[in-house]
C-alpha cells in the first residue's frame, strides 16, 4: 500500500520531465482536430445563412408564408431549448464553461458539448439570432482538446493544457486569427503565461489556422480597402473614443446580466421555451430591419463600405444592442464577440460622423474610428485589451492601425476598470458556478495534480526564501522554473519575480489551493524602508 501511494504521488513528477515534447505533439493533434470541427461548424453556418437569405426573399409580401416561417422559427426555438435542457453546458457563449473546466469547477462531457454546440449553434446563428460563432468555436475546440486528452490518457495537469490549446485553436479557426487565439488563451482563458501553455496553444492555433485557410482561403475575415492610417494630430480624439466605448461596454455588461436575470424571473416561461422569444423576434426584425439580425459581419462591412446616415446608424446601434442582450439572455448557444464588434463599429461610426459635423475633420477618417472602436468595445466588455488589439489587426489584415488600436483598447479598459465593471466572462462564470454549488465534489486524496503558479513583481512571494513562505496546507513546492532553467527548491532558495512555481497537491484540493497561491503570488506586498 505504501509503495502504491508513493508511485501515485511521484507519477506526475516523473511525467513532468517529458511534458514539453509531449504537449508539442499533442497540441498539433488538438489543432488539427479542432480546426476540422470548427471548419465544419463554419461551413454549416454558411449554408444555414444562405438558406435564411433565400427564404427571406421568398416570403416577402406573402402573409401565409410569413406566418408559416414564424411558426417554423418558434419550433426551432423549442428544439434549441430542448438541446440546452439535455446538455446545459452548451448554453450561451461557452467560454465561461471552458474557464470553469480549467478551474476544475466544471466537468464537461466533451462529445455531448461538441455535438450539442454544433447543432444548437447552427440553428441559432443560422436563424439569425444576434450571436457570434467565436464562443461556440472556442468551446468546441476546448471540448475537442478535452476529449483527445482523455483518449491520450494524460494526467490531470496535461488535460488543462490541451483544453487551453483547443480553445486557442477554436478562436484561430473561427476568425483566421492565430495570434489572437494564442494571446486569448494566455490573457483570458488560462490567465497566466508559461512555456508549456505557449507550446501547446501556439502549435494548436497555428495548425487550426492552417486547416481553416485550406478551406476558406488566406484572406482576412474583413476586407476593408483604402483606409489610410489616422494622422498623429488626431490621436487626442482617440482618448474620447476610448472613454465612450468604455462606458458603453460597462452598460452592455450590466444589460446582459440584467437580461439573464429577467429570463430567470419569468416563471411563466419554461426554461426550454426561452429561446422561442428571440427566434420569433428574428422573424419580425428580418422583415422590418434585416440589417441587425445575425452576428453582424455584414453590418460591419456595410458601415465601412457605404456612407450611412447618422440617424440610421444610431437606430441600428440601439436595436442591435437590445436584440443582442435579448438573444443571449435566452440561453441560446452563441457568443458575443461578433455582435459586440458590430456594436463597436456602429458606435465608432457615430463618433466619427459627429466629429465631422462638430470639428470639421475629413470624412475619410470616419472609417478609422469605426474600426478602432471595435477593439475598444472588445477591451471594455471582455477586459482583454491585448487580444482585442491583435484580433482586429488580424481580422482586418492591416498593421497600420496597431498604435491607434492599442490606445483605444487601453483607454476603454481603464475606463471600464474605473467604473468597477467586472469582465463579462467572469460575471457569467460566477453565475454558472453558483448553479453548480449543489453538485457533490469527490474527495480523492490518492489523485495528485501539479499547479503552475507565476510570481509577480512585489508580490507576497517575491524576494522571500521558501522557508518564509506561508503556503497553504496540503501542498508541496516541488520545482521552480527561472528563465528556462529548472531549479530544485530548498529552504533557503529565494523566490524571484518571473519564477514559475510547480506545486504538487491532491486533485480534490487543487481548485482551492490554486486560487490561494495565485492570489499570494500576484498580490502586491509594498515594502517601506
Amino acid at each position: 500500500m505504501l509503495r502504491k501511494r508513493h508511485l501515485s504521488t511521484l507519477n506526475p513528477l516523473i511525467n513532468w520531465r517529458g511534458t514539453r515534447i509531449k504537449l508539442l505533439v499533442q497540441g498539433i493533434c488538438v489543432g488539427l482536430m479542432s480546426g476540422l470541427v470548427v471548419v465544419l461548424y463554419r461551413y454549416w453556418l454558411g449554408i444555414a445563412t444562405q438558406g435564411r437569405l433565400s427564404l427571406l426573399q421568398l416570403i416577402r409580401g406573402n402573409p401565409l408564408l410569413i406566418l408559416a416561417s414564424l411558426i417554423g422559427l418558434a419550433l426551432m426555438g423549442l428544439a434549441v431549448g430542448w438541446l440546452v435542457r439535455v446538455e446545459p453546458m452548451i448554453s450561451g457563449s461557452g467560454i465561461p464553461q471552458v474557464e470553469g473546466q480549467l478551474m476544475r469547477r466544471i466537468d464537461m462531457k466533451w462529445w455531448r458539448v461538441v455535438l450539442g454546440k454544433l447543432v444548437g449553434g447552427v440553428m441559432s446563428l443560422g436563424a439569425g439570432l444576434s450571436l457570434g460563432r467565436e464562443g461556440p468555436s472556442v468551446q468546441i475546440g476546448a471540448a475537442t482538446g478535452l476529449g483527445l486528452s482523455r483518449i491520450f490518457g494524460g494526467l490531470k495537469y496535461e488535460q488543462r493544457y490541451l483544453v487551453t490549446a483547443g480553445a486557442s485553436a477554436g478562436l484561430a479557426a473561427a476568425f483566421n486569427a492565430p495570434l489572437a487565439g494564442i494571446i486569448f488563451a494566455v490573457e483570458e482563458v488560462h490567465r497566466h503565461f508559461s512555456p508549456l501553455i505557449l507550446v501547446s496553444a501556439a502549435t494548436a492555433a497555428l495548425m487550426a489556422d492552417f486547416v481553416s485557410k485550406e478551406f476558406f482561403g488566406l484572406g482576412p475575415v474583413f476586407s476593408f480597402h483604402n483606409i489610410s492610417a489616422l494622422p498623429l494630430h488626431l490621436y487626442a480624439l482617440l482618448l474620447g473614443l476610448g472613454v465612450l466605448v468604455g462606458v458603453v461596454g460597462v452598460f452592455f455588461n450590466r444589460s446582459l446580466m440584467g437580461s439573464l436575470r429577467l429570463f430567470e424571473k419569468a416563471k411563466w416561461l419554461p426554461d426550454f421555451a426561452r429561446p422561442v422569444l428571440p427566434f420569433v423576434a428574428v422573424g419580425v426584425l428580418a422583415l422590418v430591419l434585416p440589417q441587425v439580425i445575425g452576428g453582424g459581419h455584414g453590418l460591419i462591412e456595410s458601415v465601412v463600405d457605404t456612407r450611412i446616415a447618422l440617424g440610421a446608424v444610431a437606430l441600428f446601434f440601439v436595436v442591435k444592442f437590445l436584440f443582442t442582450v435579448f438573444c443571449y439572455g435566452s440561453g441560446a448557444p452563441g457568443g458575443i464577440f461578433l455582435p459586440l464588434l458590430a456594436l463597436g463599429a456602429l458606435l465608432g461610426n457615430i463618433y466619427g460622423q459627429s466629429l465631422v459635423g462638430l470639428l470639421g475633420i475629413s470624412t475619410d477618417f470616419v472609417n478609422n474610428f469605426t474600426i478602432l472602436a471595435m477593439a475598444g468595445m472588445f477591451a471594455s466588455i471582455v477586459r482583454a485589451p491585448i487580444t482585442g488589439t491583435i484580433l482586429i489587426t488580424e481580422m482586418t489584415g492591416s498593421f497600420s492601425h496597431l498604435l491607434a488600436l492599442a490606445i483605444v483598447s487601453i483607454t476603454a479598459h481603464i475606463t471600464a476598470d474605473l467604473l468597477r465593471s467586472e469582465p463579462v466572462y467572469e460575471s457569467l462564470l460566477g453565475r454558472l458556478l453558483a448553479k453548480q454549488r449543489n453538485e457533490e465534489e469527490e474527495d480523492d486524496n490518492k489523485s495528485k495534480s501539479l499547479l503552475e503558479i507565476p510570481v509577480f513583481m512585489d508580490s507576497e512571494f517575491d524576494g522571500k526564501e521558501i522557508k518564509e513562505l506561508d503556503l497553504p496546507f496540503n501542498c508541496l513546492l516541488v520545482g521552480i522554473s527561472r528563465g528556462g532553467e529548472d531549479l530544485i527548491p530548498r529552504g533557503n532558495t529565494v523566490i524571484q519575480s518571473g519564477d514559475i512555481l510547480t506545486v504538487l497537491t491532491p486533485e480534490c484540493s487543487a481548485p482551492r489551493i490554486n486560487s490561494m497561491l495565485q492570489a499570494q503570488a500576484a498580490h502586491c506586498n509594498v515594502r517601506i524602508s
